[in-house]
């Protein structure tokens, strides 16, 4: 309402706010849904408000009026509480139960992938969860219904006691940090700890080339503490026979994972007995690779030296680069092939297959070689043969037309169709009689040795097309029983010790 008071001043009187009806608050407040719950929305402030205006009991029993559930207490504050009660008085440089029972560490290993095998630095690198399980009694806290373990940052572990522990062949190792450090630690009421990191680790691996490239090699992963002995701590394997699992995902291109075991034993070492843990796996190379790269074509290079069989001996052009051409590409094949071995001096069985391709290549250019000079010598000897004869055939004739008393000597110099230039000496005896019936039984007696030697037209009974015709059936007979043997005996002797070996199964 507003009223005129004096001349153009206008005053307005404002009504009296209304009565607040407490009631019917509290009954639009104690008919909300049960389902609803405001702590779900919580202000603290608004809701102290509102139980100072509602009710004049205090704002715990106007809640428990209400049927509000309490607000949760705040757990963050309760973890550090208890991290603080810990961490007070722990001296981290004393192993825990010092002068007591030794520690006992479990570990367990789960690889996930093998990245890589290397025969030229005998080692092979794994990814794997590396999990250290272990008591503290000076870590137990009091647990209540929220709380039971402990789930902390790293940054903890910088302020307790933890295994030194180390991979005893390890090369080298690194840990991974994206996108932070990849490892949580546990606390659990009674102690309990339990350590999870995620590690790369490089480690040696003796490996023994003998049977190359049918070979099998076991790598192994060995776990031990570097510093304290079995006195203070002992390592075993936390789960048993499974404390050991690998990824169906872990494939590698030249090898096959067969399976892997577990073993535990003590070590001793001038600074006492140490217990140790080992890991290890059993890994089968596979052969396509070298079937394809290396067998299929050395064999079919040695094939290829038979051909120089089929080529006409006088033929040198061909059949002598032929073998050259073989032999070279033999040699070529086996330093590439030893190249991605270390500098062993044991014979391995690849090397016994490629020196004996190579001694198949070289014999069969040898075989040219001992052609061409069977062949040489056979023509040699028909020379010479043409030439005695051509002799005895005008022996008569020349000495006829020599005058009755000769000189003491005479020399005929004679050049036969298609030989050497031949003289003829003659002498006189004394009396004035002529040695021509003497020198006619010499040459009958020369031609006949040289037939006996000859056979007409071969050296010791071999001709040069009979060395080519054996060759053509002694060589392919030769590489085959080769083969034969060599496949046989390798692959008895490949056989693998599975005792105690847990199989890997691939996803695959």
């Amino acid at each position: 309402m507003s009223a005129a008071v004096g001349e153009g001043i206008t005053v307005e009187k404002r009504d009296a706010p209304p009565e607040r009806n407490m009631k019917l608050e509290r009954w639009l407040l104690n008919s909300q849904p049960e389902s609803f719950h405001p702590t779900l929305f919580h202000f603290p402030e608004e809701e102290e408000q509102q139980d100072v205006c509602i009710s004049d009991q205090g704002p715990s029993k106007a809640r428990e009026k209400r049927g509000i559930p309490p607000p949760p207490r705040d757990v963050s504050v309760n973890v550090t509480a208890i991290l603080n009660s810990l961490a007070k008085g722990y001296d981290k440089r004393i192993r825990p139960n010092y002068g007591g029972e030794p520690v006992v560490v479990g570990v367990t290993l789960y690889v996930l992938s093998i990245s890589s095998i290397s025969e030229v630095h005998m080692d092979f690198t794994v990814d794997f969860y590396f999990r250290q399980m272990w008591k503290d009694p000076r870590l137990q806290f009091q647990a209540t219904d929220q709380i039971s373990t402990l789930s902390v940052s790293t940054d903890f572990l910088r302020k307790i006691w933890v295994p030194d522990t180390f991979f005893v062949n390890e090369k080298s190792s690194h840990f991974h940090l994206a996108t932070t450090s990849n490892e949580f630690l546990r606390i659990s009421k009674d102690g309990d700890i339990l350590r999870s990191i995620r590690l790369t680790v490089t480690a040696a691996c003796a490996m023994d080339f003998r049977r190359f490239p049918m070979d099998s090699q076991l790598c192994t992963i060995e776990i031990e503490s570097y510093g304290y002995s079995m006195s203070d701590i002992g390592y075993k394997w936390a789960r048993g026979p499974t404390s050991v699992g690998v990824s169906s995902d872990v494939q590698l291109p030249q090898f096959k994972v067969v399976g892997y075991r577990q073993r535990t034993f003590e070590i001793s070492l001038l600074t006492g007995n140490y217990s140790r843990l080992a890991c290890e796996i059993l890994f089968v190379r596979s052969m396509g690779y070298y079937l394809i790269q290396i067998y299929i074509p050395s064999s079919l290079i040695v094939i290829i030296s038979w051909v120089s069989f089929w080529i006409n001996r006088n033929a040198s052009s061909a059949r002598v680069p032929l073998g050259i051409t073989t032999v070279l590409t033999m040699t070529t094949l086996m330093s590439n092939t030893n190249k991605e071995l270390p500098k062993i001096s044991y014979v391995k069985s690849i090397d016994i297959f490629l020196g004996t391709c190579f001694f198949f290549v070289f014999a069969a250019l040898l075989e040219y070689a001992a052609v061409g000079y069977v062949a040489k010598r056979i023509d040699m000897r028909k020379r010479h043969l043409a030439a005695m004869k051509y002799l005895a055939t005008h022996r008569d004739k020349a000495g006829a037309s020599l005058p009755r008393p000769p000189p003491p000597q005479t020399c005929i110099w004679m050049q036969p169709p298609e030989s050497r230039l031949t003289t003829m000496c003659r002498s006189q005896q004394p009396g004035g009689t002529h040695s021509s019936d003497k020198d006619a039984i010499q040459l009958a007696k020369t031609l006949t040795e040289l037939r006996a030697q000859m056979g007409d037209a071969h050296v010791c009974a071999v001709t040069p097309s009979t060395i080519d015709k054996y060759s053509r059936i002694v060589f392919p007979i030769s590489f085959i029983s080769f083969h034969a043997f060599y496949w046989i005996a390798y692959m008895q002797l490949s056989t693998l010790n599975v005792e105690g070996l847990t199989a890997f199964e691939n996803s695959e």
